[in-house]
């Protein structure tokens, strides 16, 4: 099973305001996909995009309703 330090960024929906709530974690999973639809709680009306990039890292471009989540798993 290969480790991952998870980034969970949630980007606030405010004009103006370029806060956003950023999570971190460590875990181990073989589908990262799953482990995002998981967090999400299934929702089925997610929007979910992939990019994989060069160093190994994984990201997922999310869109619930208008709600924009980044999540990036880095191999530890």
């Amino acid at each position: 099973m290969q480790e991952y330090e998870l980034v969970w960024e949630i980007f606030n929906e405010c004009a103006n305001n370029q806060m956003r709530d950023v999570f971190f974690r460590e875990l181990a999973t073989d589908d990262p996909e799953a482990e995002v639809r998981r967090l999400l709680k299934d929702s089925a009306n997610a929007v979910i995009t992939r990019e994989d990039l060069s160093d190994g890292s994984i990201v997922f471009h999310v869109d619930v309703s208008g709600l924009l989540q980044r999540y990036t798993f880095t191999p530890i």
